[in-house]
């Protein structure tokens, strides 16, 4: 895994295994950073009618009000369950088709009913660090999750889609990524990925996909995996 090798230097005695946890081996789009955006020009001031106030207001307001019902819905709609570990402190919403097992390394690890390339798992593990930014920015620590990516003999080609970061329960912060991988176990991937710090342990989710060119991953699926990615967090102290 990856991401689990990128912030090996920061463990805590005894350390975690390698990445052996996903051996076939990003977040809303808004939300990602983006290089050398050009700078916006200010935008003159427009007049308007009390009446386009009005109107303007109340698109905004039904705007708000149906993009929040769409968000309260989806979860049901694209049959995602939420999963809860309250000994390690994490939750998560999971594809209510897909499998748990078992894995050596995993916290916990699911896979896709008859295809166990397509995963999600999550790996606790303690660390020295308070907080995620005491290791990096998000930029930081998706140069390096790609560098761990370009390290293993099996890949042929590792590219950074998307990086983000946002603010979990309690203020925590929440880095995510999104990466392809082309390898020779298993071929192009797509994965997402994404981490926090919480009680001085690491907190890693881990969702990886097949995206071959004679079958890409579609948009229904990617939501899926999506909704996954922006539900990690850490679990709210009853």
């Amino acid at each position: 895994m990856a991401l689990q090798m990128c912030f090996a230097p920061i463990f805590k005695p005894p350390f975690p295994s390698p990445g052996i946890l996903f051996s076939n081996s990003l977040p809303k789009a808004s939300l990602y950073k983006r290089r050398n955006e050009p700078k916006k020009e200010a935008l003159p001031l427009l007049c308007l009618s009390k009446r386009e106030l009005s109107l303007s207001a109340l698109a905004l307001f039904l705007h708000g009000f149906f993009t929040n019902f769409s968000c309260a819905i989806s979860a049901e709609e694209l049959e995602l369950e939420r999963y809860t570990d309250s000994n390690e402190g994490f939750t998560l919403l999971m594809p209510s088709s897909w499998i748990k097992i078992d894995k050596a390394g995993a916290t916990v690890l699911f896979e896709e009913e008859n295809k166990g390339s397509n995963n999600v798992g999550v790996v606790v593990s303690p660390v020295r660090l308070k907080t995620l930014g005491e290791f990096g920015t998000p930029q930081f620590v998706a140069d390096k999750l790609i560098q761990a990516e370009r390290r293993k003999e099996s890949t042929k080609e590792a590219e950074v889609i998307g990086v983000a970061e946002r603010v979990g329960q309690g203020g925590l912060q929440v880095y995510e990524f999104e990466y392809k991988v082309d390898s020779t176990r298993g071929g192009m991937k797509r994965i997402f990925s994404a981490a926090f710090v919480a009680s001085k342990k690491l907190y890693l989710l881990n969702i990886s996909h097949t995206d071959k060119p004679e079958s890409p991953l579609d948009t229904h699926t990617r939501l899926i995996l999506e909704q996954v990615l922006h539900s990690f967090d850490s679990a709210p102290v009853i």
